[in-house]
């Protein structure tokens, strides 16, 4: 129905608005406000905020072109509708009439009904003058990416900055983990396609399950008795690399939401003692909720990574996982906010924060142990810089560049410290990993 329509544009509107002129993250202001439309209608206004922040800069500069004067900002929204309704000329199957007269619609809808006749003008320009056929100079209009962020990363990726900001501009894969303590890949696969859903399977990745078409975790069969867990490949490798010796003692830390604590417990099976740390009380209430329907045990604990004093009761870890805080410029095609909520200065904080958070559980880990760095970020600062600095500081670390199986060697590129997938390898998210193993003194 148009009413309907129109209003699931005009809270699309109102939540592209609010993470760029409002700062908040995209996953936030969807969790606010996609009870507002109904539940069919919810895909389309995710289609549309994330398509529409994907093509941020694109958008914006046809936007440009469109009106002489920026509107004022206690129209914002209004901005943030014209860029949706562009997103749905050019880049979706949605007929032109209907995306043009249910945007202009939404305009009334969010009791702006003078502006209304100003979009409808804009649209109807833009198809007439066929402003998407004009390429563009501005790297940032052309890549979609800010300006800092392409720097950035040409710096580090020199040969592969293309592929990468194509990639992150590109719809992310549904990716499952299978609970391998109670089926195997393969037979996971046959309960997926006798659901009528169609999967593949990757190499190396022994758990991982990758959905043709994505699908609501209702219709996943045992989903909610955890079998089946949604985690991208490249996030899997980290607890099959942490049990590679088969530790007792495993610390995982900033562990929410709990995807890589559930994947040991059920790798480790009852023979693992794990404790699950976050600093986040609300975060830590999703590794609980994720651990329930996992039907696993851990310690679960609120607190502070860098300061194991206020938590720490004094037994080394034999091994630990350390998913440090990032830029996650490596999961940018699952959350395109970031490309316009993170700054240059942001990287700087964080590798400082990865640094203190490192030297801090070093002293933690019992000698001969092994503990994983991760992130999901692409960026050296924040990844082979802050491994080699620690190299460099602690006489007792070393790296250990084995991986857990030869079968991911393709899809790593190595470092000068650890190894990188890039986003976009095998379907896959952007993620670093280097693996630190204490001396026996």
């Amino acid at each position: 129905m148009a009413n309907a329509g129109a209003r699931t544009r005009a809270v699309a509107a109102e939540i592209v608005d609010a993470v760029v002129t409002g700062g908040q993250s995209l996953d936030a202001a969807i969790a606010r406000n996609e009870s507002r439309v109904a539940p069919n209608d919810r895909s389309l206004l995710r289609m549309l905020c994330f398509g529409t922040l994907r093509n941020h800069w694109r958008l914006q500069s046809w936007i440009s072109e469109l009106i002489s004067r920026p509107l004022k900002r206690r129209d914002s929204v209004i901005n943030a509708l014209l860029a949706i309704g562009l997103f749905q000329l050019v880049d979706t199957r949605i007929p032109d009439h209907a995306a043009v007269s249910q945007t202009v619609e939404a305009a009334r809808q969010l009791r702006k009904p003078k502006l209304a006749n100003l979009l409808n003008a804009c649209l109807r320009r833009f198809q007439r003058e066929d402003l998407s056929a004009k390429a563009s100079d501005d790297e940032e209009v052309k890549w979609n990416h800010p300006r800092w962020l392409i720097e950035t990363v040409r710096h580090d990726w020199p040969d592969s900055s293309h592929t990468i900001f194509e990639a992150n501009n590109a719809r992310a894969p549904m990716w499952l983990r299978c609970n391998t303590s109670r089926q195997s890949a393969a037979q996971y696969g046959d309960r997926l396609t006798a659901a009528g859903l169609a999967c593949t399977f990757l190499e190396g990745v022994p758990d991982a399950v990758q959905l043709d078409e994505p699908v609501t975790v209702e219709e996943l069969p045992g989903f909610t008795d955890g079998d089946v867990s949604v985690q991208d490949a490249a996030a899997q490798i980290a607890a099959r690399w942490v049990m590679v010796d088969k530790p007792a003692r495993v610390l995982d830390a900033c562990a929410a939401p709990g995807g890589k604590s559930g994947h040991l417990l059920e790798l480790g099976a009852d023979e693992l003692e794990l404790t699950a740390i976050d600093s986040d009380a609300d975060r830590i209430e999703r590794v609980r909720e994720n651990h329930d329907r996992l039907g696993v045990n851990a310690t679960i604990t609120l607190a502070d990574a860098s300061k194991p004093e206020e938590w720490w009761d004094g037994r080394p870890f034999d091994a630990i996982l350390l998913d440090a805080p990032c830029s996650a410029t490596g999961v940018i095609r699952r959350h395109p906010d970031i490309k316009l909520l993170r700054r240059a200065s942001d990287i700087v904080t964080l590798s400082a924060l990865q640094g203190e958070i490192l030297s801090a559980l070093w002293r933690l880990l019992a000698p001969g142990g092994r503990l994983l760095y991760v992130t999901c970020s692409v960026l050296a600062a924040e990844n082979n810089d802050v491994v080699q600095g620690f190299l460099e500081a602690n006489d007792d670390a070393t790296e250990d560049i084995v991986l857990p199986n030869n079968n991911i060697r393709d899809l790593m590129h190595r470092k000068a410290c650890g190894y990188q997938i890039l986003p976009g390898t095998a379907n896959m998210d952007g993620f670093y990993y280097a693996c630190l193993v204490k001396k026996v003194s």
